[in-house]
């Protein structure tokens, strides 16, 4: 085995990944954006979504900032050193993450630090399965934070919507589409769902997120299992959950359902959500470490000059507003759902950690009347300066139990996120005069691009994507889905969906 060549390709399948949404995947999106209604706010989202597939080919960085979890899926013949392909996986993981074809998204669970290279214990994931032959069969998957925290596991018999439901594809349907209603906008809609139904929970998991690797226009091979992907494709797109969670007829856009024998007690339903930036790629090596093919990869694809695709993010929209920073409260509750909205000015990211610790009285003076982003950059130092390689939203609903304090102690005009918030969030928007801004998931190159200048980083002892950055940007585009006046798109989309769901269920 030729080290340096094995490291070296799998720092370039690293690359891929992450920059180039699959061309399958691509074609998707394409086809099924034209269902959305002319000039609406899912129509929106998804030309921002096809505008930034381009702008991240265009630039070679991530689609996502949230380059999630690390999982090579590697067949090998017998006696391959899988020693040594591990250790070579996991330099091209730490060349790819110093370089921003990864964020830092490796954390020690007990010491709550993040180890900064993205390895770790069991970081990254590797599946080894050995098989007779000449060739080496990897496969790596990126799945995003956002999109595995929509992930879930059903237990049938189970009762939806106020019906029971058995150990039978009826149940089974039933609770794959109650999952899409749960998972709403949070896993940046239009999903992708891999599903397992049977074995035990760790199997199950693991079987269902195996089935991410299967191509969008495969038949499955059990016949009752393709009826049932057929079903639940053209039933998931009536809950009318739509892009980003805004309503809308694309929510879901493929389902991959495979099985696994089971104990007689148990009856498990697991469901791998994968959000649009649904990155997988692949190839064959040699016993050497060499390329002999590409997976998932149309001819001549990596011979197009993507430097050449449009720079310039264009969107349809009739109500965009204008903002400064600072911004007052008149101009905030002049603001109403569904308003586009381009933020010019300050702004500062803050996650997990910092909600936290400001909720505990944490101070941080600078972010008092200002705007805060839920977002996790990719940021590398060039010199003396900050560069920000990738900077999408985050999904907001867990700093819901700390949001509305966080908004009444630092005065904030405005919180950025995906996903839309809770009730609490939404009386302290109407209380001190805020808005929830929503970005577009995923949308890491538009955003990145927005993004003018680094101003400083504070809290850094959060590790990168916790920290707090202070961003100057300028036409920052985001939609207002939940104002100052009690109004919740998020709530409005989620009793629909729940209407949509009933009623098929009671087919």
């Amino acid at each position: 085995m030729n080290y340096e060549a094995l490291r070296d390709n799998l720092l370039e399948l690293i690359r891929r990944t992450s920059a180039y949404l699959p061309p399958d995947v691509e074609e998707v999106l394409n086809l099924k954006k034209n269902l959305e209604a002319k000039s609406s706010m899912a129509e929106m989202a998804m030309d921002m979504i096809i505008q930034n597939v381009g702008l991240a080919k265009k630039r070679s960085l991530p689609i996502c900032q949230d380059t999630g979890t690390i999982t090579f899926y590697v067949k090998c013949p017998v006696g391959y050193d899988q020693l040594l392909f591990q250790k070579a996986a996991e330099e091209a993981v730490v060349i790819a993450t110093e370089r921003g074809y990864l964020r830092q998204n490796s954390v020690d669970t007990l010491k709550g630090k993040n180890t900064g290279n993205n390895l770790g214990k069991g970081s990254p994931v590797f599946y080894f399965e050995q098989t007779r032959g000449d060739d080496v069969d990897v496969r790596l998957i990126l799945k995003g934070g956002g999109c595995e925290n929509m992930s879930s596991q059903y237990k049938l018999p189970a009762t939806i919507n106020g019906k029971k439901f058995g150990r039978d594809l009826e149940g089974v349907k039933a609770v794959i589409l109650d999952a899409l209603v749960q998972a709403q906008g949070k896993g940046c809609s239009p999903g992708f769902l891999g599903v397992c139904i049977g074995g035990d929970r760790a199997t199950g998991y693991s079987q269902a997120k195996k089935q991410l690797l299967r191509k969008l226009d495969d038949i499955n091979e059990y016949e009752e299992l393709a009826r049932l992907e057929q079903e639940i494709m053209q039933e998931a797109n009536e809950l009318e959950i739509g892009p980003m969670g805004f309503g809308g007829k694309f929510t879901l856009g493929g389902i991959k359902i495979d099985y696994l024998n089971r104990l007689p007690a148990s009856y498990f339903v697991s469901i791998a959500y994968m959000c649009w930036a649904y990155r997988r790629r692949g190839f064959i090596l040699d016993l050497e470490g060499n390329v002999k093919e590409w997976l998932y990869q149309k001819p001549g694809e990596f011979e197009v000059d993507y430097s050449k695709l449009a720079e310039e993010i264009t969107f349809d929209a009739s109500n965009v507003k204008v903002l400064h920073t600072p911004i007052s409260e008149e101009d905030i509750r002049s603001l109403k759902v569904g308003d586009v909205v381009l933020l010019n000015g300050d702004m500062f990211t803050g996650r997990d950690a910092v909600h936290r610790y400001l909720y505990d009285g944490g101070d941080l003076d600078v972010i008092k009347g200002g705007i805060i982003y839920h977002c996790g950059p990719v940021i590398v130092k060039e010199g003396d300066e900050w560069k920000v390689m990738a900077a999408g939203p985050t999904t907001s609903i867990r700093e819901e139990p700390y949001q509305a304090e966080v908004i009444r102690r630092f005065n904030l005009r405005g919180v950025i996120g995906k996903g839309g918030m809770g009730k609490n969030t939404l009386e302290a928007c109407n209380k001190y005069g805020a808005v929830y801004f929503h970005a577009i998931g995923g949308a890491a190159q538009i955003y990145a691009k927005a993004i003018k200048k680094v101003k400083g980083v504070y809290l850094e002892e959060f590790g990168s994507p916790e920290a707090v950055w202070h961003f100057e940007v300028e036409n920052f585009p985001v939609v207002v889905t939940m104002d100052s006046h009690n109004n919740s798109l998020h709530e409005k989309v989620e009793k629909l969906a729940k209407e949509k769901l009933k009623s098929l269920l009671e087919k």
